[in-house]
C-alpha cells in the first residue's frame, strides 16, 4: 500500500464517521427527540426547515469527500519517472 493509498483510506473513514456523527447527533440527541414527536410549536418547524436541508448538503460534501478517500485508496500508485524513461522504445515498421 502506498502513501497515497494509506491517505485516501484515512480520508475515506473520516468522513464516514463524521458524517455518521453528525446525522446521529441531529436526530438522536435528547432534545430533538421531543420535537420530532411534538411539531406544533413554530420553532421547531423552522428548524427543520433548515435543519434537513443543511444536513443533506454537509452529508454530500462528506459523501464527495470518502469517494475520493475511497478513489485514491483503491488505485494503484503510477510508475515511477525512472522505470518510464528507461523503458526500451518499441519501434513500428
Amino acid at each position: 500500500m502506498s502513501k497515497d493509498q494509506a491517505i485516501g483510506g484515512v480520508i475515506l473513514v473520516v468522513c464516514v464517521i463524521v458524517a455518521l456523527g453528525y446525522i446521529g447527533l441531529l436526530f438522536l440527541y435528547d432534545p430533538y427527540i421531543s420535537s420530532l414527536i411534538n411539531l406544533g410549536s413554530a420553532a421547531n418547524v423552522h428548524f427543520w426547515t433548515i435543519a434537513i436541508p443543511v444536513a443533506v448538503a454537509f452529508v454530500a460534501i462528506l459523501g464527495i469527500g470518502a469517494w475520493i478517500g475511497f478513489t485514491m485508496a483503491t488505485t494503484p500508485p503510477p510508475k515511477p519517472i525512472e522505470e518510464i524513461t528507461l523503458e526500451p522504445k518499441e519501434e513500428k515498421t
